[in-house]
């Protein structure tokens, strides 16, 4: 979120870019890159509060549409993502078919995919593991909205 490298290509490419599709956490590079002000997201449940220094709306939907920019929040999130983006390029039925062709049909063996649904003691376990990568997301985000700001 600091390489300004990484972040001016991101710019560069959102300028004459179709749509821009984020998984994951890389909704925070898009922010840092300033392509998120004033624009709902989503992102990895465990960095959804950084969001705003990017100056975005927070969204615990899956797939966030707004303008042309899609993101998805978690990992697996992005396959829902890719193909609301395919259904946006290429039409509903194409997007269907390629559903069926990965045989993409989510039956998780376990309710533990949203922190809504993980029991206490599972959410309170990965809450603790990310809170250093938490914190250094939060940095960068405090360090962008002052630079911002200035």
């Amino acid at each position: 979120m600091r390489d300004e490298v990484v972040l001016s290509f991101l710019r560069r490419q959102a300028a004459t870019a179709r749509y821009v599709f984020s998984v994951c956490t890389g909704a925070l590079l898009c922010g840092a890159a300033g392509l998120l002000q004033g624009k709902r997201a989503t992102t990895h449940w465990t960095a959804l509060e950084v969001l705003p220094y990017f100056g975005a709306i927070p969204s615990e939907d899956r797939v966030v549409v707004d303008g042309k920019l899609i993101s998805a929040g978690g990992v697996t999130s992005g396959i829902d993502g890719s193909l609301v983006l395919v259904a946006l390029l290429r039409g509903e039925a194409l997007a269907q078919e390629l559903q069926l062709y990965m045989a993409y049909d989510p039956q998780p063996p376990f309710h533990a995919g949203s922190p809504r649904t993980a029991p206490a003691d599972i959410l309170r376990t990965v809450t603790q593991r990310a809170q250093d990568i938490t914190a250094r997301r939060l940095q960068t985000g405090r360090e962008y909205q002052a630079r911002t700001n200035a």
